[in-house]
């Protein structure tokens, strides 16, 4: 029942992680401009670490054997060094996003961040040696063209500081992707909802420790107002935990290309939330962009 589920969980699994973090997105905007934007980031790694704890509670029940049937975990080095590239690619990502804010061309930065997609092809088949299809391969191409596309940088320079670091910051999320692929395969026969839930334990400790470490010691400040703004921080930290727990989790039942390519329905959702909140019209430009993520989108779903 478990191998059968986990054929077509990981799409509404993948889905629920984008929608998730299109709110956890809109929660941390707020705490941006008191805070900072380390310390928001903090938030999701902080409040978000109790959830991801109950929920590993909640699978080693099992849920009547279901969720959690399977091989009990034995963590060894592999799966340490596995796990810990990781979780710190994804915090040199947030980083780099972070140096493209102090660039003229930010916009710019994070649409060519989204060749994570490609990359996350390149280096799982450099490390993982899990090789795309073609099929596979004209998806995640339609789908990054329909990014660029949607984007309000599209056609503006190519050169300079803002594309360096939109291309390491896209490097660095494609990495932390393959590297929780990595951990995942390095606990055969456990369970892919046993396996998530301790991948986003684990990243989620480190990262809190390193973090928040990090800012107890330069900006202390910075971390009393997260503590004091709590409410909204929790709200924060829940929906980062619930898509950091979908997104693991996915990546755990299948190869981490097709689970970040479907998750470029990401940006559909924060496109179409900010059309709805400002009542704007689409363009030309933008509706054949969209138009190539869905499409893009679909035919990674429609190879099941």
């Amino acid at each position: 029942m478990q191998d059968a589920v986990a054929v077509w969980a990981w799409i509404p699994i993948t889905l629920a992680a984008a929608l998730g973090q299109t709110f956890r997105n809109a929660a941390q905007r707020s705490l941006t401009a008191s805070a900072g934007t380390l310390a928001a980031t903090l938030v999701r790694f902080l409040y978000g670490l109790p959830i991801a704890l109950i929920w590993l509670a909640l699978v080693h029940r099992g849920w009547d054997g279901v969720l959690a049937r399977g091989a009990t975990p034995v963590f060894g080095w592999g799966y340490a060094g596995w796990l810990a590239g990781g979780a710190l690619a994804q915090l040199a990502a947030t980083a780099l996003l972070l140096l493209a804010m102090a660039s003229r061309n930010f916009i710019v930065a994070v649409t060519w961040s989204k060749t994570e997609v490609l990359q996350v092809a390149l280096f799982s088949a450099l490390f993982l040696h899990e090789l795309p299809g073609p099929l596979l391969l004209a998806a995640m191409g339609l789908a990054t063209l329909g990014v660029v596309l949607l984007s309000p940088a599209a056609g503006v320079g190519v050169g300079g500081r803002a594309v360096v670091y939109g291309l390491a910051s896209g490097a660095c999320f494609a990495l932390a992707s393959v590297g929780y692929r990595g951990a995942s395969l390095q606990l055969p026969g456990v369970s892919p909802w046993l396996a998530g839930a301790w991948n986003v334990v684990w990243a989620q400790s480190l990262q809190t420790l390193l973090l928040g470490g990090w800012l107890a010691w330069r900006a202390p400040h910075s971390v009393g107002v997260v503590v004091r703004a709590w409410r909204l921080s929790a709200a924060a930290g829940a929906a980062g935990a619930f898509a950091s727990i979908c997104w693991l989790t996915a990546t755990s039942m299948r190869p981490a290309t097709e689970v970040r390519t479907l998750g470029l329905v990401e940006v559909l959702f924060s496109y179409l939330v900010s059309q709805r909140l400002f009542g704007e019209s689409l363009s030309g430009r933008e509706k054949v962009g969209m138009a190539l993520v869905a499409l893009g989108l679909a035919v990674v779903c429609a190879r099941l």
